[in-house]
């Protein structure tokens, strides 16, 4: 899997916005709160060029969608030059049509850089100062609120980005730093900012991209290497908690294969368990011929979920550098080369048909843990000491029992959010959005998806902790043991029944902070 997510100039510095792609990690730091975001000069610059090619297109009286006709089906409709600023206000209030649960906080700030990043790269005609006040909201935590559910995903994040726009005109309801929701305007007064007025196309730039969905794609990726980190730890300790052989592991397999992915797991596997006496005490004498798939082919259904999440990590990265707005203006070397071109970048299904991938495979890395959970406590194997459920006193007591339960019911959701979003059309706008691809409710379902797998692999990591107590004195490999010992700071061993949520939700919090890297 490459790391071009935990790629930055200075992981610290300010996150420069100009012609350049983001990267996963930037966008994370941005949102999260801990970078600043500056408009470079060469952004500055680009800005500048595009804006002054966009009025001397408007100087010629051709019609320009969305500058100076109406919108969508409404585009034969010609706008007076009088009314320009006008309809650029009105489309985004008459846009701003959301309903259901606030986003959260991190993902409306990835939003907000990736709309002023795709406006920076100087193919969206807006004023400098557009930008220079998005990165202000950001710099100074002023959050629009904005309402989850609402965009189809095609003709860009309309109606969550017009929720976000209104703010900038001194409308809609914002958060400050503190939290405390307000009216858009009390809370840009309260950070010293100015609403700006809009002008031609300026509105439309703001509301037509892709960036409710590209945000949480580009917070799943980070999250996502965190979770699949500790997929494969848990993974690796599993093995020497059911005495599994570890021959399934051998290159020539990988080799004989032919797929990256498997062999990359298998390397990392064998490197984790390298020198276990756990693998030594039973490797004669063992009536045992091969180990139930979960173990045998976990580098396989591993391996191909790694595959399917550098795929979507490509298309993530992609997206990070796209300008996704319409029309787009191309400034050339002198005004009679600019041209302003309709065409539909801002159609989402390049980055939502990844997201439905992506929640295929956290399905298949939780539906494998799962398994193994079940091996732990089932405790069915007379080769392997254990008691069942990882009872200490079984009967009296029931031990890690209901932590399976939690983890088939994880699976069970997760099946269901594994329906793909992207394959059912609804079309819009009368019918000119006739082909939508829903690559918001796509992000939000592998959002959902990563959660119940962080819980789903937090249980594996618990249960297999607890029976490599069971091994006892011996010692697995350094990289297990390793994970064992982070388990064991936030989790003690099972010394009579205790509530299994707190420890749960303690190793999920260990997970999303990449301890198990």
């Amino acid at each position: 899997m490459p790391d071009h997510d935990l790629q930055s100039d200075a992981a610290r510095d300010a996150v420069q916005l100009h012609a350049h792609p983001l990267w996963p990690l930037d966008v994370e730091q941005v949102a999260r709160g801990e970078r600043a975001v500056r408009l470079h000069p060469d952004g500055l610059a680009t800005l500048e060029r595009a804006q002054r090619a966009l009025a001397h297109a408007l100087g010629n009286d051709t019609a320009i969608y969305g500058v100076n006709t109406g919108f969508g089906s409404l585009a034969r409709k010609r706008v007076d030059p009088g009314e320009l600023a006008t309809v650029q206000h009105n489309l985004l209030r008459s846009h701003a049509a959301g309903v259901g649960e606030p986003l959260p906080k991190d993902v409306v700030r990835a939003m907000m850089l990736l709309l002023a990043a795709s406006l920076t790269r100087g193919h969206s005609g807006v004023r400098p100062e557009l930008v220079r006040l998005i990165v202000d909201l950001l710099n100074k935590d002023v959050t629009p609120v904005v309402p989850s559910i609402g965009s189809v995903g095609a003709s860009g994040d309309l109606a969550p980005l017009a929720h976000l726009a209104l703010v900038l005109i001194g409308e809609g309801e914002a958060t400050d730093a503190q939290g405390t929701t307000m009216a858009g305007g009390e809370a840009l007064y309260r950070a010293g900012l100015v609403p700006v007025s809009l002008g031609p196309k300026e509105g439309l730039a703001l509301i037509n991209g892709t960036h409710l969905m590209a945000a949480r794609a580009a917070l799943l990726m980070c999250d996502t290497t965190r979770v699949f980190d500790a997929a494969v730890a848990a993974t690796a300790m599993s093995i020497d908690a059911a005495r599994a052989t570890d021959s399934f592991l051998d290159p020539r397999v990988y080799e004989a294969r032919n797929h990256w992915g498997p062999a990359r797991i298998a390397d990392r596997l064998r490197a984790m368990i390298a020198g276990s006496e756990i693998l030594t005490s039973h490797t004669e004498n063992d009536p045992r011929v091969q180990d139930p798939y979960s173990l045998r082919c976990a580098t396989y259904v591993l391996g191909a979920a790694l595959a399917t999440i550098d795929s979507v990590r490509e298309a993530v990265n992609a997206e990070l550098g796209a300008v996704t707005d319409n029309p787009l203006v191309f400034a050339g070397e002198g005004d009679d080369e600019a041209a302003v071109i309709s065409a539909g970048n801002f159609h989402g299904m390049p980055i939502a048909l990844p997201l439905d991938q992506l929640t295929l495979a956290f399905t298949h890395i939780a539906g494998i843990a799962e398994r193994r959970v079940f091996i732990h406590l089932a405790a069915a194997d007379p080769q392997n000491p254990l008691h069942p459920h990882l009872s200490v006193r079984p009967g009296v007591e029931s031990g890690l029992m209901i932590t399976q339960y939690t983890a088939a019911a994880c699976v069970n959701e997760l099946i269901t959010l594994s329906t793909p979003a992207t394959v059912s059309n609804i079309p819009t706008c009368a019918g000119m959005e006739d082909y939508n691809s829903f690559g918001p409710r796509a992000a939000a379902k592998a959002a959902q998806a990563l959660e119940r797998c962080a819980d789903v692999v937090a249980i594996e990591l618990l249960v297999g902790a607890e029976a490599i107590e069971y091994q006892r004195p011996l010692k697995s490999g350094a990289g297990v043991e390793r994970t064992h010992t982070v388990i064991r700071e936030r989790v003690p061993k099972l010394t009579t029944d205790r509530t299994p949520a707190p420890d749960i939700r303690a190793l999920r919090e260990l997970i999303f902070a990449g301890r198990f890297r």
